[in-house]
């Protein structure tokens, strides 16, 4: 059932961004901050997590909280302790951003099993602890909320590079669509469930390939702007477009790996010589 819109978004209510000391995580706090919101943010690096929580607190009223906790999301011991965490601090949690996320080179697929066992450990169970930390608390409080998990374009349309950040990011799909629909089978809920996608965007994540931002990226404010509308307008999927990539690129990418399977095309076959023309003309 769908409720008020963004009925949760309001002054002394409270959030949680795990993953929330840089990128996309950081300018998400702020715009809550800005917006009245207790915050607490939530990540594994303590130089970050002050940087950050001196940055925020310049913006603090006397009415709000601003929090940190130090945490490695792949551990269910440190998500719940940080659920505690959150509501001894805030009394009721009204929205959970579970944002963390890395990119670790992995080669091919059978290669580096203990990089790929860490990539999928931060990015997808990391999202999974965050959920059971938090949700069966928000049901039971019975607040109006909302669980925003952070995915990748990359889990969509899967494009030949790093394999492991591709099987992570698809993983928060599908988990996050599960979590929608769960949630949406409770009679009277009023907590939904989210899934953002940014497109290309310049993060700490990014600086490791461009030592500047390209013309092609979206800052981390952007996409944090149209997450907003996409709340608003109560949307589960929130697939940010950035300044190479339009809605309608993006649109016809995903519908181009749907039909590698509805045609029983090879793997990627985006990447494929033999479907290359294709690829093309279709995207005109």
């Amino acid at each position: 059932m769908k409720t008020e819109p963004f009925n949760w978004h309001k002054t002394g209510n409270s959030i949680v961004i795990i993953g929330g000391a840089s990128g996309i995580g950081l300018a998400a706090a702020h715009q809550f901050v800005n917006d009245g919101l207790n915050v607490l943010i939530a990540d594994w690096d303590k130089e970050n997590l002050q940087s950050a929580i001196a940055a925020l607190q310049i913006n603090v009223s006397a009415a709000q909280k601003v929090v940190d906790f130090e945490c490695d999301v792949s551990s269910m011991e440190d998500m719940q302790a940080l659920s505690d965490k959150a509501f001894d601090a805030f009394g009721d949690i009204h929205c959970v951003m579970n944002n963390a996320g890395v990119s670790i080179p992995t080669g091919q697929p059978w290669e580096n099993l203990d990089q790929w066992q860490k990539q999928v450990d931060i990015n997808m169970w990391g999202v999974i602890h965050g959920c059971q930390a938090f949700i069966p608390k928000m049901l039971e409080r019975g607040q109006p909320g909302a669980i925003i998990n952070t995915g990748s374009k990359q889990g969509i349309t899967k494009p030949p590079g790093n394999f492991a950040y591709n099987l992570s990011k698809a993983g928060v799909i599908a988990y996050t669509e599960s979590v929608a629909y769960s949630l949406r089978q409770i009679d009277g809920c009023v907590l939904s469930a989210h899934l953002l996608v940014p497109g290309f965007t310049y993060t700490g994540m990014m600086t490791n390939y461009f030592k500047e931002k390209p013309d092609g990226a979206w800052t981390s404010e952007q996409v944090v702007d149209f997450m907003m509308q996409g709340l608003h307008a109560q949307d589960f999927y929130i697939i940010c477009p950035d300044n190479e990539v339009t809605t309608e690129i993006d649109q016809k990418r995903i519908q181009w790996s749907a039909d590698d399977i509805i045609k029983n095309r090879p793997a990627a076959s985006r990447w494929h010589p033999n479907f290359q023309q294709e690829f093309e003309e279709f995207m005109k």
